[in-house]
């Protein structure tokens, strides 16, 4: 069973995020230099991405095929063997000159992007529901988290999940839109919810998969907030819906 078939659904990551996005995230997570990145590293790191975002049926706009094959060609030249001319080879410089200076100043203009939403705006940022739960230091503020750190914890997750089903069971399909209406339910009750939580008791890949695409859909419609704390791990989904956001969710949720 394709999840194809399980939920017609498909998710536009170029929404959320970028190329750059990613792979930003991937040297932050592997706590490298930017001035020296190991392209090798990052391009490994990246396809996998790829071929799980494939997986989860989330259409890849063509930056992201194009920065694999940037990354491909910059470690193809790292891996010419040194002509000791110094004259060319000064001519030539670091293949990863040019990646880097993108990424400096795409970082540049996130941070700038970033201050400017943490200033206040009338309304923005008053909530009415949720706590946060015990484990949430008092003086650590939550921090936004971006859909690659949604991707790796899901990624640990999928690892545990059967690749395949040895006994045929019978399981009730559930599309996109009906999972978020259930995901809203508990988010009304719980006001707060464990993002790997939301993930027991699924009894197969395309269960998780599907739950995990209306998490992501509700994020980019506002439905939620995706936070943790600066010194905790676990990611923590918050309501952020309103009773009229509810009658016209059907409108708002698009299958492709």
């Amino acid at each position: 069973m394709s999840l194809a078939m399980e939920s017609a659904y498909k998710v536009d990551l170029e929404m959320f995020e970028g190329p750059l996005d990613l792979l930003l995230h991937l040297i932050r997570k592997n706590d490298v230099d930017i001035l020296d990145i190991p392209v090798t590293l990052l391009l490994e790191q990246y396809l996998e991405y790829l071929n799980l975002l494939e997986e989860l049926n989330i259409d890849l706009a063509g930056d992201f095929l194009l920065m694999a094959s940037e990354l491909a060609h910059i470690k193809s030249k790292l891996l010419l063997p040194d002509t000791g001319e110094e004259g060319a080879a000064e001519e030539e410089g670091d293949p990863r000159a040019e990646l880097v200076r993108r990424l400096l100043e795409y970082q540049r203009y996130k941070e700038a992007a970033e201050i400017l939403v943490k200033r206040p705006m009338l309304g923005r940022d008053v909530f009415t529901q949720g706590h946060p739960p015990d484990d949430f230091e008092a003086e650590a503020e939550p921090v936004e988290v971006d859909v690659f750190q949604l991707v790796s914890c899901f990624s640990e997750i999928l690892k545990k999940a059967p690749k395949k089903t040895i006994h045929e069971v019978q399981v009730e399909r559930v599309s996109v839109t009906e999972r978020i209406y259930e995901l809203m339910d508990r988010l009304r009750e719980q006001k707060m919810v464990e993002f790997s939580t939301l993930f027991e008791g699924e009894v197969t890949r395309e269960r998780l998969i599907v739950t995990f695409l209306a998490i992501l859909e509700m994020s980019r419609l506002k439905l939620l907030q995706v936070q943790q704390s600066a010194n905790c791990g676990e990611i923590y989904l918050l309501p952020s819906f309103e009773s009229a956001e509810l009658q016209n969710l059907g409108e708002q949720v698009t299958l492709q």
